[in-house]
């Protein structure tokens, strides 16, 4: 837990809204393997990390919400009654879930809230998910709305697709919530069936390297993507009975009716079927103890999303063909919706420190970028925290 931000959200809280919040997290995520796997159908990997959105909130009597964002320094008040999407961007997380409550039936009253996090944004660490899950989940804790931790992964999802305008799957949501210390969640995205797989990494540690570019094109050209997938089931439903999404299309069949029609639609079919493959085999990996398998998989992976998903970009592939010759690095990938954000990087702890020593010049000289690198940690899921702050920490009487 990061006591800085509990401190500082505590604090800033009882300067503006008089009263004591309660206090909640919700952490940001990585994925194994298994990119846009997710609203296919398909299967996804992911772990949560010990980088996380935290909240303090408090209920009201009356309609009203306030918002205070620490990250951006601004803040915004309105109302239930006319919850909308908000030209600045950030709110939309946060109301977007107060939006899904009310629209399934559940009583909810106003608010105050402050919010912070370590969660780079932009990374491809899912730090919009974070709000939302904090959000969901403190929403049900204040108002004892009684709401499952998977039904609130499924309102924060929603939230996203109806507020931020992005048509994602369920994983990162999911993965917040549902987190779990030294484990990955293997999640079957159709039936939401999950196990959690032990994450024995024996002198090994997941880095990542952060681009800090996040290009334009990124919320297009993921709702492209899915337009693109859904394409692509059509044109075998034609043919085919029993066709429901991209995990019921064998490559058989996609070369049969899919590839003469349109050719990037193949493309982008081949890639999530593929994907598919590889994580069912990186989920056995793992329950073998076999790290350098599940390294070859990863490159596999970023691979497939460079050359046919095509949401890679010229500074996640720089930062995977460097550690191709690491022989300390077991595999990489770009990591998140594409385009930008971190690469994710099995690599020997030992070496960490002598990578990023060659690695981050060199990113630099060749992108004329600042590399960024973080160290993930596994981590529990949404939680209310009730801290205990060292004694140099306490906030100040105010």
């Amino acid at each position: 837990m990061n006591h800085e931000i509990v401190v500082e959200i505590s604090s800033v809280f009882e300067l503006m809204f008089g009263s004591k919040p309660r206090l909640f997290r919700s952490p940001g995520r990585v994925n194994i393997i298994g990119e846009h796997t997710d609203y296919n159908e398909g299967f996804v990997l992911p772990a949560a990390i010990d980088k996380a959105i935290y909240v303090g909130i408090a209920a009201r009597e009356d309609n009203k919400i306030r918002l205070q964002t620490l990250e951006f320094d601004d803040a915004i008040t309105t109302d239930l009654d006319s919850l909308v999407p908000d030209d600045k961007g950030w709110p939309n997380y946060v109301l977007g879930v107060a939006q899904q409550l009310q629209k399934r039936g559940y009583t909810i009253g106003g608010f105050d809230m402050v919010f912070n996090g370590d969660v780079p944004i932009g990374s491809g660490l899912s730090s919009s998910a974070a709000v939302e899950c904090a959000t969901a989940f403190a929403l049900n804790e204040i108002f004892s709305l009684g709401i499952s931790k998977k039904d609130l992964a499924f309102i924060a999802q929603k939230a996203e697709h109806e507020f931020a305008g992005v048509m994602c799957g369920i994983m990162d949501q999911f993965a917040s919530v549902f987190g779990k210390e030294q484990h990955v969640i293997h999640l079957d995205c159709r039936s939401i069936e999950f196990e959690y797989v032990p994450l024995q990494m024996e002198g090994y540690a997941f880095l990542l390297l952060n681009t800090n570019v996040k290009h334009a094109l990124a919320s297009t050209e993921y709702n492209t993507r899915r337009q693109q997938c859904e394409r692509g089931v059509a044109l075998v439903q034609e043919h085919v009975e029993g066709v429901r999404s991209l995990r019921d299309i064998s490559m058989e069949q996609l070369d049969r009716w899919v590839r003469p029609v349109e050719d990037i639609v193949y493309q982008r079919c081949k890639y999530v079927i593929e994907e598919n493959q590889r994580l069912l085999a990186a989920v056995e990996h793992l329950k073998n103890g076999d790290l350098a398998a599940l390294g070859k998989e990863m490159f596999e992976s970023h691979n497939g999303l460079s050359t046919l998903y095509d949401v890679s970009c010229r500074e996640l592939d720089f930062l995977v063909d460097f550690v191709k010759k690491e022989p300390a690095v077991l595999g990489a990938r770009m990591m998140g919706g594409g385009f930008g954000g971190c690469t994710i990087n099995l690599i020997k702890e030992d070496a960490i420190e002598e990578l990023v020593s060659k690695i981050t010049p060199a990113y630099q000289e060749a992108m004329e970028l600042q590399l960024d690198h973080y160290i993930a940690k596994t981590a529990n899921g949404s939680a209310e925290i009730k801290p205990e702050f060292p004694e140099s920490l306490m906030p100040e009487k105010i």
